[in-house]
């Protein structure tokens, strides 16, 4: 069955770094688009950053220029770099296969907070 291991969350301080892991199993992983998500306490998820087979990038705007999202498919792993972390980045994150059913993970909570 699909799974996700989501990891690499933490209490971080503002202006801090964090890197965050997905470890998929359970599909195809290099043929399909991957994403993280994130929620923050009393807020709607939201898509934070995706990366397609071919490793074309997007990202919310809340987040350019701070955020990198990469995979390695020989791992089946997704990553998220996260940068210059702000008070608002709190949330609950989340990796996502897209086209793939509607599989999420436990998630990894990452405080950022001084």
């Amino acid at each position: 069955q699909v799974q996700f291991v989501e990891s690499g969350g933490g209490l971080v301080q503002p202006g801090g770094a964090l890197r965050l892991s997905c470890a998929a199993s359970g599909f195809p992983f290099s043929v399909y688009t991957m994403s993280w998500y994130r929620q923050a306490p009393g807020k709607e998820r939201e898509l934070v950053a995706h990366i397609t087979r071919d490793s074309t990038t997007n990202y919310a705007d809340s987040v350019k220029g701070r955020f990198t999202i990469s995979r390695d498919n020989g791992k089946n792993t997704v990553y998220l770099q996260m940068n210059s972390l702000k008070p608002e980045d709190t949330a609950l994150y989340y990796c996502k296969v897209h086209g793939w059913g509607d599989y999420w993970g436990q998630g990894t909570q990452v405080t950022v907070s001084s």
